[in-house]
């Protein structure tokens, strides 16, 4: 595996999280899933939008992630809403967790990728945007789009 390039394939991304938050530390974590789990993430049947994570007992947890029943699963599926593990270092959950010790920090999730045959979650340690901070980026975001709209007229005319 050594030198080998493993493709990285997005599954679910959180946009809401950028909106909502400032994202200061990103890890990525593993997820304990089982077979008919991995097969529906590999056509993209997975949703981390209402998803948040949790530390309990040195561990952490990811609920609300929704992973829909795999069609040819049959008796083998598992609830689509059901609490799974995240695998990290038990140094990262430490950290993580001194961090979270402090206020206004969470855990949310960022985005779920396939790292090769891996299932993957980014996720950041996130501080609360207060409601002028959410318009400023609204702002920002309407400038840059005024920004581009305009350079696609000036260079098409």
């Amino acid at each position: 595996m050594a030198g080998s390039k493993e493709s990285i394939k997005l599954v679910a991304n959180n946009k809401k999280a950028y909106f909502d938050y400032f994202i200061e530390d990103k890890y990525e974590a593993g997820v304990a899933l089982h077979g008919t789990e991995v097969k529906s993430i590999r056509m993209g049947k997975c949703s981390i939008k209402e998803a948040y994570i949790k530390i309990e007992n040195g561990e952490v947890f990811i609920y609300g992630m929704h992973i829909s029943p795999y069609e040819k699963g049959n008796i083998f599926n598992k609830d689509p809403m059901r609490i799974k593990k995240l695998l990290m270092h038990k140094y990262e959950i430490n950290k993580i967790f001194g961090k979270m010790q402090q206020k206004g920090y969470t855990l949310v999730p960022l985005q779920v990728y396939l790292k090769g045959s891996l299932v993957k979650v980014e996720v950041g340690i996130a501080k609360g945007k207060k409601l002028y901070d959410k318009r400023e980026s609204l702002a920002k975001k309407d400038m840059k789009r005024e920004a581009e709209k305009e350079f696609k007229i000036r260079n098409l005319g």
